[in-house]
């Protein structure tokens, strides 16, 4: 699909009003057109049976909409994972906002398919003090790498995510609290001993706190180690 049949499509999507709500909650992100994700992740896959490669090389970054697109069409798209990796890796640094990075993380595909090299390259973005390459790590290693093999080494990982951004912490504490709901045990005995600073810690004690997913029981003993 030609780029200007791209952007004319994201242009018939464009809805003012949805835009101006996307805004109030996404403070940092590129110029809003408003489409809406399904719409979005539709014309990714179309875009992503074709010429994906032609797309990535070519779209600019002008609307947070193409942005969005980007990480769509890299989740979805049909390569060898060292190609997809590549991709990833250019898109990441222009990552600026919350909604492009957890759209990003949580529709690649390529993880769960490929978790021994992801890993592997998730922990050189962990190294990264940039506020959105460290949310990256949190948000995928919590949509792709919550399982039995790899619990341990995850809630580790979240004690190695210290840069002082409101997005990095926010994203350790939603991977937490998430881990808390799948492997209670296992992440009880990491909020005894771990090295969150006392704002992340809190938060994701709230955040399990306020989950569905926690027993009611368990709340209260969470309550109880707020720091």
């Amino acid at each position: 699909m030609r780029l200007e049949e791209v952007n004319r499509r994201l242009m018939l999507l464009a809805d003012g009003k949805n835009a101006k709500r996307s805004g109030s909650i996404t403070p940092n992100a590129r110029p809003i057109l408003g489409a809406r994700i399904p719409e979005l992740r539709k014309l990714a896959k179309e875009i992503s049976k074709e010429d994906f490669r032609g797309f990535l090389d070519r779209c600019p970054d002008d609307y947070m909409e193409q942005q969005l697109l980007q990480a769509f069409v890299i989740g979805y798209a049909k390569a060898d994972i060292e190609e997809v990796l590549q991709y990833a890796d250019r898109f990441i640094p222009k990552v600026g906002d919350w909604c492009v990075n957890d759209s990003f993380c949580q529709g690649f595909a390529a993880a769960k398919r490929n978790r021994s090299r992801v890993w592997e390259w998730l922990m050189g973005y962990a190294k990264w003090q940039k506020e959105y390459a460290q949310r990256v790590v949190a948000v995928m290693l919590m949509s792709h790498f919550l399982v039995d093999e790899y619990i341990d080494p995850v809630l580790e990982a979240m004690n190695q995510l210290n840069f002082d951004g409101y997005y990095t912490k926010m994203g350790v504490a939603w991977c937490v609290a998430t881990a808390y709901a799948k492997y209670p045990q296992k992440t009880h005995e990491f909020l005894l001993h771990n090295r969150l600073a006392d704002w992340t810690y809190n938060k994701a004690i709230q955040k399990m706190i306020e989950s569905f997913r926690v027993k009611e029981q368990d709340k209260e003993m969470l309550r109880m180690l707020k720091r």
